[in-house]
């Protein structure tokens, strides 16, 4: 939630007189009285001063005016830092397109002309903060220091402290902006929030903010920004509505009404929310892309059961049904299982094909891995057509999103970001070893560097990352705590954890109860437990990079002995990796160049087992495996492939081909229903492997359809024909 107004003394931009003129709308404005603000700014907008001009329009919300009326007071005074601050304000108010990098290059100039300008460093700020970026902080505490009196600043440092689920620091930075003005609004909005969060509804503060203004509804949206990123979705949809109950003309937090609902998957009243946003001017990114994704949906068929909401692209559904449908059932059951609960209401799972759209589900929240987001019972979340074949692992991705659901329900969303995600991760490899991300170079460069964050502090590395992939790592090290809990205590202990943190208490306290130990000690326990498991590669990561060069240097030299001495030197000083150019995949490759076909499926067995995960490497290894008779493992192999990019034609072919040798009948009619729903040039061949499937499983019925479809597209295919015939016989 963005400050827009900004107010500062402008006494050294404009003539007194007019100055005087300028205050007095925003301090009626400040304090509420908008009909005497609206009549104050409308007389501003006609003044001949172009700056004066472009307040009032501005205020007037009519952006064009105000943009060309801040170009020519600009024009006429090129080294005002002052009309530059505020021509970039407007464009964060007007949040359209490439604003905020206008208004970001406009806030520089500013600097370049006053480098102590402390509304500047304001505005870069804010901007900061809206991307979740660290040096938000660094650039409000600049500005503090160029003026002590920038109340927006320090309020800023506020919410800052409060994103990253730091209340105590947040009550501090807001009581320093109260010292400073007793009529900082968001700071009170801040104390206010806190106290709803922890379920004090009789907070004091909203008082004091109505007796000074009494339509602030800003402080109702700020208040719903942090319950929202807090994924307490019906409590900040509910403190949003307030927000537009008492200034109807809110219409950022009507924007965010309107986005929540949809996450919610509530689309009627979002998209009427939005529509009006749109019709009022308010255009921002948010508001027209999830306009745009709403109109999307008629491109969705959506599927139900009992206790499943699938929502697929038409284009896919027929491939991707089959086994969505069946992790999702198996999730849900796994979960309900192990911990101890059903859901109350159905879960919704939307996959998306185009990435941008799943981008617009997740716009405005921070931290996120962007593969999938859940939003209480709704789920969003990539196809694997979403990114190149193999870049993600689908199904974990899902199990991942469905803990969440769980989670958050069991502990009424009050659950810290950090513990939520490491169940996540943790559950992902739980389903299998093989599933889940690896340790990857980031994580052990931030382990060898004692970048980790302490238990206390972990959810900031979510929120405001202070260095490249810290969002990453901090996934990683919160899967390695709960991996940690149940290894040292059980996994008994990691229920007794979502029940007390359902009671609203903070990580410390739910340490101490739990683990009977303060953070602090459970920091270096756990620092140590991990670095004692990671010891091999982070002291041998330097040796490893250094001899996977050498092996790829000499496989793509031929010399085939040279690259497997290397490499069985060097593969298991790092064995999680299993990337693009693997050693495990060299040494395959090297032992098939030397006719030693047995070593190289060795090689890529293993790289399976780790978690290999590129289609064309698994496929290879099940040709193998089929070429050398080991059918079952072949089939294996292709499982696999399922679970990456089930978007292959030839992959369910083969896999069917394979069950029906191996008498896994029902597995092949899966296999060759993905076939027919990918839609494929020779649907009457696809057909009829499907009724070949379908008569295996003694489906007659269905396959006497199967073949019926088959010979109405290809009257003449003689083995269909056959198969009718053979049909009709065992009748």
């Amino acid at each position: 939630m963005r400050t827009i107004w900004g107010f500062f003394v402008l006494s050294a931009a404009v003539g007194s007189a007019w100055g005087q003129g300028l205050s007095e709308c925003q301090n009626a404005r400040r304090h509420g009285r908008l009909a005497e603000a609206k009549a104050c700014y409308q007389k501003l907008a006609g003044s001949r001063d172009p700056y004066l001009r472009a307040e009032g329009l501005w205020a007037l919300r009519d952006f064009k005016g105000a943009n060309e009326a801040f170009r020519a007071a600009v024009a006429s005074q090129p080294d005002n830092a002052v009309y530059r601050v505020r021509w970039g304000r407007m464009f964060l108010d007007h949040a359209q397109g490439q604003d905020f990098s206008t208004a970001a290059d406009l806030f520089r100039e500013a600097l370049k002309i006053d480098p102590k300008n402390g509304p500047a460093l304001v505005g870069l700020a804010l901007i900061a903060a809206d991307n979740w970026e660290q040096k938000a902080a660094e650039l409000a505490a600049s500005a503090l220091k160029s003026d002590p009196k920038l109340v927006e600043a320090q309020e800023l440092l506020a919410r800052m402290a409060l994103e990253d689920n730091n209340p105590e620091k947040a009550r501090q930075e807001a009581d320093k902006a109260l010292a400073m003005s007793p009529e900082a609004l968001d700071a009170m909005a801040i104390r206010a929030t806190i106290d709803w969060m922890e379920d004090r509804s009789d907070s004091p503060w909203m008082d004091r903010i109505l007796k000074i203004n009494p339509v602030y509804g800003e402080a109702y949206a700020l208040a719903g920004h942090f319950f929202v990123i807090n994924r307490r979705y019906e409590e900040g949809i509910r403190f949003y509505r307030k927000a537009i109950e008492l200034n109807p003309d809110l219409w950022e937090a009507r924007s965010e009404l309107g986005v929540n609902l949809m996450r919610l998957g509530r689309e009627d009243e979002a998209r009427k929310l939005l529509t009006q946003c749109y019709e009022n001017g308010y255009q921002s990114d948010a508001t027209v892309n999830s306009l745009r994704l709403l109109d999307s949906y008629k491109n969705y068929e959506t599927f139900r059961t009992p206790k499943t909401i699938l929502r697929l692209n038409k284009k896919e559904a027929g491939v991707l049904r089959p086994y969505f449908q069946a992790e999702l059932d198996r999730a849900i059951a796994t979960y309900e299982r192990k911990y101890h609960m059903k859901l109350n209401a159905p879960v919704q799972l939307e996959v998306y094909p185009n990435h941008e759209d799943f981008a617009v589900r997740t716009m405005g929240m921070p931290g996120l891995g962007a593969l999938g987001v859940t939003f209480g019972h709704v789920v969003a979340m990539d196809s694997p057509s979403a990114r190149p074949p193999g870049q993600f692992h689908w199904a974990s991705t899902l199990w991942h999103e469905i803990s969440h659901v769980f989670i958050l329900s069991a502990t009424n969303h009050r659950v810290p970001r950090w513990f939520t995600e490491g169940i996540a991760v943790h559950e992902e490899t739980a389903v299998s070893p093989d599933w889940g991300d690896r340790l990857d170079p980031h994580a052990i460069k931030a382990i060898a560097e004692k970048k980790l964050l302490p238990i206390a502090e972990l959810d900031r590395g979510f929120v405001h990352p202070s260095y490249p992939q810290q969002v990453i790592i901090s996934y990683f090290q919160a899967g390695q705590i709960c991996d940690y809990i149940v290894e040292r205590w059980g996994s008994d202990r990691l229920l007794s954890m979502v029940k007390a943190f359902s009671g609203n208490k903070t990580t410390p306290e739910v340490i101490q109860q739990e683990l009977g130990m303060r953070s602090e000690q459970f920091d270096t326990e756990f620092l140590a437990w991990l670095e004692k498991r990671t010891k091999t590669q982070v002291e041998n990561f330097a040796r490893w990079k250094q001899g996977a060069q050498q092996t790829a240097k000499a496989l793509e030299a031929k010399k085939f002995d040279e690259a497997l001495r290397e490499g069985a030197a060097i593969r298991d000083l790092y064995p999680d990796y299993v990337e693009a150019n693997s050693v495990y995949e060299m040494m395959a490759d090297a032992y098939a160049a030397l006719g030693n076909k047995t070593a190289a499926v060795a090689q890529l067995e293993k790289y399976a087992a780790v978690g290999g995960r590129n289609p064309a490497v698994l496929k290879k290894l099940a040709a193998w495996q089929s070429e050398m008779g080991h059918k079952a493992e072949a089939a294996a192999a292709l499982a696999k492939v399922n679970y990456v990019y089930p978007l292959d034609e030839d992959l369910h072919r083969r896999l069917g081909a394979l069950d029906l040798e191996l008498g896994r009948n029902e597995e092949a009619v899966r296999e060759f229903q993905a076939v027919v729903g990918g839609r494929p040039g020779d649907m009457a061949g696809a057909q009829y492997q499907l009724a070949r499937a379908y008569l295996a499983a003694r489906r007659k019925d269905e396959a006497r359809e199967a073949v019926l479809d088959a010979l109405e597209i290809a009257p003449g295919y003689k083995d269909a024909q056959r198969l009718l015939l053979e049909l009709d016989g065992k009748d």
